[in-house]
């Protein structure tokens, strides 16, 4: 049995449950209605118009283009970034694209060769949603990290020139403020991974099955997609925080000033 369509009156339909939601936002007065309603418009629009381009990308399946569309996914993952973050564009853009780029293509294509085998790692079936699904993933926890890591750095930053004053190196005195940003990061992934199948079904697994896949083959793939989502947001926040923290500080070890100002 194949996957089984939704027409669009069936859309419809399913839509109406937002109407639970949405209530409780407007009852209890959180201020979160409006946003809510323009984000879903948003969302729609945004996964329609990425169902159209999706569709000549697959029909096409050519590598430059291919690639071409992971780059600009990472440049607007960047931005995304650092737009939830606040910090300053001139200093971060640079580390954080750099780092999502290196850490997605280094996981994506040892995955494609080593475990998929597959002869063409452009394919536009296996390359798009892979992809895809890494910088998602990496994008979360990079903001939630790098949020952690900055804030840290400046609410104590006079225990990190304590650091370096008693002869720490940069990376030393960084440490400490490295750990709470992966401790914050990571642990509801790896809460997360742990209760996997459990008390949740992944999103992946579950697709692949609706789609006719066997469990076998759905769980082997929801394995890997966790191992590579896990792999590459660690990378790319390492490669992130190193090249960041060269821009970040001057040249007497001093926080530079990396967020944004507040306009009145």
């Amino acid at each position: 049995m194949g996957i089984i369509d939704i027409t669009y009156t069936d859309l419809a339909i399913g839509l109406l449950l937002l109407i639970i939601p949405l209530f409780y936002l407007w009852k209890f007065k959180t201020g979160l209605l409006k946003a809510t309603l323009i984000g879903l418009l948003r969302m729609m629009i945004q996964l329609f118009l990425i169902g159209v381009y999706l569709k000549y990308l697959f029909l096409w399946n050519n590598a430059w283009i291919n690639f071409l569309w992971v780059i600009i996914m990472v440049v607007v993952a960047g931005q995304t970034a650092l737009a939830r973050t606040q910090l300053k564009t001139k200093i971060l853009l640079l580390p954080i694209t750099l780092g999502f780029f290196c850490s997605v293509i280094t996981v994506g294509v040892y995955f494609m060769v080593a475990v998929l085998h597959l002869n063409h790692i452009f394919n536009a079936q296996y390359f798009i949603p892979i992809f895809g699904i890494m910088m998602g993933n990496m994008l979360s926890s990079n903001v939630i990290a790098l949020n952690t890591y900055y804030s840290g750095l400046k609410r104590e930053e006079q225990l990190y020139r304590y650091l370096l004053g008693n002869g720490a190196t940069r990376q030393e005195a960084q440490a400490p403020f490295i750990r709470q940003a992966v401790i914050k990061a990571f642990s509801p992934l790896i809460a997360n991974i742990a209760v996997m199948g459990l008390v949740a079904f992944p999103g992946t697994m579950s697709g692949q099955i609706l789609g006719g896949a066997t469990p076998n083959v759905a769980i082997k793939y929801q394995i890997m997609i966790m191992v590579i989502t896990f792999t590459a947001s660690m990378l790319s926040l390492m490669i992130t925080i190193s090249l960041a923290s060269r821009r970040s500080f001057d040249a007497y070890g001093k926080l530079r000033q990396i967020t944004k100002k507040r306009r009145r």
